[in-house]
């Protein structure tokens, strides 16, 4: 039998305890042998979950707990859960989390405490898709090319509803967070971060990237207004908040915000609260995962697979995918100045003589190409150009931007949407 711990039992922490009562026969038959959660750890023990599981406010009774094989770390935070999975393996219980700010910090220093100590987190990114054991295993056998995805479910909602109701952002907003969608302080999600910390997670198991969410670019979908979508859809795109990881030679961006997506591409066709990540090998081409990136029984669902797992084989696999470095090819991440993209830009004007003239100047100065521009007439004596170009690099686009921004015909600051 294995005896599991659950540190943090809300909602995910629940569904993992149902999930293993309620599906015992087929779990157990799976996993070759009986698991059952022992004990859970909850901060308010005056709530009342609907669990016969013995519950406690005190991590040590499940760490110092001899009779417990496995921890799940649901607590959410950083710094307190990475004290906790840290005495669990040096206490040697396997652990299971879906912590992925915990990983996004923390995930090398794990796994070289870990050693063998069997140390899982499907659940970490998009919830019940299994796109972590697809890349380190399935796809063990290629040279990862590239990842993007939609890895925040609540971004693409809102961009759904954006895109196909017209509805402002803001006022999606305020659905979002009463659907439970978005939280109360919803910029940990609108801002890229939440996507950000699984990315990375994906970065390190196809590149072995040691990188933290301060090294990388990452923004949100907080400045996407309605003009935007209108010049998407008249040129063929959707805009999605992706989460990108693209090889290229020895050097590997990683990138989080919104982008302009030809509307063929499957992951363009993506809406609502889904997730999908396309994930392109060297050997196997594009596979695209998708399914459920949050929620209670989905997220449940994936910690649950690897509680199952541990009890098969313990540990089986590196936990970052990579027994030892590779040889001759050691990668490291690109500076986010250095990467190149077509992009589109949103410059509200005074609509006056001669400021299309400077505009198209300026460009010409910072060695940008337009591809393609529109006028939108605005309010106030004022206009919107719409604007792409053709690639160009991040550095000369932010130089511009700069320098639009204080021009004294520009009404507002200039708002930019990389093309993918």
């Amino acid at each position: 039998m294995i005896k599991v711990g659950i540190i943090g039992v809300g909602t995910v922490g629940t569904s993992v305890a149902n999930i293993l009562k309620d599906n015992a026969d087929v779990i157990s038959a799976r996993a070759g042998v009986d698991i059952v959660v022992k004990s859970g750890v909850v901060k308010n023990l005056n709530k009342e979950r609907g669990l016969d599981i013995k519950l406690t406010d005190n991590v040590d009774d499940i760490l110092d707990d001899k009779e417990i094989d496995v921890v799940v770390e649901l607590m959410g935070g950083v710094e307190e859960p990475f004290s906790v999975v840290k005495r669990a393996l040096e206490s040697k219980k396997a652990v299971v989390t879906a912590n992925k700010a915990l990983l996004a910090y923390h995930r090398y220093e794990l796994q070289d405490i870990a050693k063998d100590i069997a140390f899982e987190f499907e659940a970490s990114v998009a919830g019940g898709i299994p796109i972590i054991n697809a890349l380190r295993d399935g796809l063990s056998a290629n040279h990862i090319e590239s990842i993007m995805g939609i890895m925040n479910g609540t971004c693409n909602y809102m961009m759904t509803k954006m895109t196909n109701e017209g509805v402002a952002y803001d006022a999606i907003l305020k659905e979002a967070q009463d659907l439970g969608y978005a939280e109360a302080d919803p910029s940990f999600d609108v801002g890229g971060y939440d996507a950000a910390h699984k990315l990375l997670i994906l970065a390190s198991i196809a590149y072995g990237i040691d990188a933290k969410p301060e090294d990388i670019l990452i923004e949100g979908i907080e400045n996407v207004t309605q003009d935007d979508i209108s010049f998407a859809k008249e040129f063929g795109y959707a805009i999605k908040l992706l989460g990108i990881a693209k090889k290229d030679k020895n050097e590997v961006e990683l990138r989080v915000h919104a982008c302009l997506i030809k509307q063929d591409e499957m992951i363009a066709k993506i809406d609502g609260v889904m997730n999908a990540i396309s994930v392109v090998g060297d050997k196997v081409g594009e596979t695209l995962y998708y399914g459920p990136g949050a929620g209670g029984d989905a997220t449940a669902s994936a910690v649950v697979a690897n509680i199952i797992d541990i009890a098969r084989s313990g540990k089986s696999t590196p936990m970052l995918g990579f027994n030892r470095p590779m040889e001759g090819d050691k990668l490291s991440l690109k500076p986010t100045q250095n990467i190149e993209s077509k992009y589109y830009l949103r410059v509200n004007v005074s609509d006056r003589a001669g400021v299309l003239a400077r505009i198209t100047k300026i460009f010409e100065e910072h060695s940008i190409s337009v591809e393609t521009m529109l006028q939108r007439q605005s309010d106030n004596g004022s206009a919107n150009l719409l604007i792409s170009t053709h690639v160009a690099i991040e550095r000369d686009i932010q130089a511009m931007m700069s320098e639009l921004e204080t021009l004294d015909f520009v009404n507002t600051k200039p708002v930019m949407i990389r093309i993918v």
